[in-house]
């Protein structure tokens, strides 16, 4: 069962980015994830917590260092083991002929299994990635080799590698000239609202992979309810009909542990 936790030996690590590392482990289940699902990951004496998959195959999960369950795992290697539940939630739904996808930070890594999927329906794809700065900058070899360098733009707030501008403002600059027909997205939310403003202005239909505090990760707990949606269970991909339910939360509000709201 998905609900009980599966120990699984690490096959490889590596480091992708001086602060973001990657983990790769065999598994059954998790190699039929469906891109921007997520498995819920236990750090023996540490932790359980969401990871994206950014890959299944062999299934793998890239972790950025932010708190103590993320140093954790990033401090893992080949043999250790970590527990695994899932996959969980609803992932990413191919539709269309032409999309833009926009990955901001390591929100690309949600984003890497559907770029694959995209290239292997034959779709055509066009790709943002957005960093701070050139070293958090993801998978710019591997998503060129799936979509081309012509589909490619990379953004970096501090102008160190590719455009110096917001992944947001690239994209509502794109989304404005072209006639996609479908938009996908993963990162900051605040950056993910902007890009929703515009494509819901120029009618093109969105999908988001959101985060949230979880502490279940199957729907029990509500702590990662957004309006009526739980990001565990009705996402974490919501689509814009969804999001159009939940604006007064939606790129400004998130819940603390302890059910709080705050401010994004």
């Amino acid at each position: 069962m998905i609900n009980k936790a599966r120990i699984v030996r690490i096959i490889d690590a590596k480091w992708e980015k001086p602060t973001i590392r990657s983990l790769f482990f065999l598994d059954d289940e998790s190699s039929k994830a469906k891109p921007g699902q997520f498995l819920m990951i236990w750090i023996p004496g540490i932790d359980e917590v969401p990871m994206s998959v950014s890959s299944t195959n062999p299934p793998g999960i890239t972790i950025k260092r932010v708190g103590e369950a993320t140093e954790a795992l990033s401090h893992l290697n080949k043999g250790d083991e970590i527990g695994i539940k899932g996959p969980f939630g609803n992932g990413f739904t191919i539709t269309g002929k032409k999309a833009l996808v926009i990955g901001g930070g390591v929100g690309i890594a949600s984003l890497l299994p559907l770029i694959r999927l995209l290239a292997e329906e034959g779709k055509e794809a066009t790709v943002i990635i957005g960093a701070k700065t050139k070293e958090e900058l993801l998978f710019e070899t591997e998503i060129m080799e799936q979509v081309g360098r012509d589909h490619l733009i990379t953004c970096t707030d501090d102008g160190s590698a590719g455009l110096r501008k917001m992944a947001s403002d690239q994209a509502a600059e794109m989304i404005e000239k072209n006639d996609y027909d479908q938009v996908y997205t993963c990162g900051p939310e605040k950056m993910m609202y902007k890009i929703f403003e515009v494509a819901e202005n120029s009618n093109i239909p969105l999908q988001a992979a959101l985060e949230r505090y979880m502490k279940c990760g199957f729907g029990l707990c509500g702590s990662c309810c957004i309006g009526s949606f739980l990001v565990c269970k009705d996402g974490p991909v919501l689509t814009s009909q969804n999001l159009k339910e939940v604006l007064e939360e939606f790129g400004k509000l998130r819940r603390t542990p302890s059910g709080e709201l705050e401010k994004i």
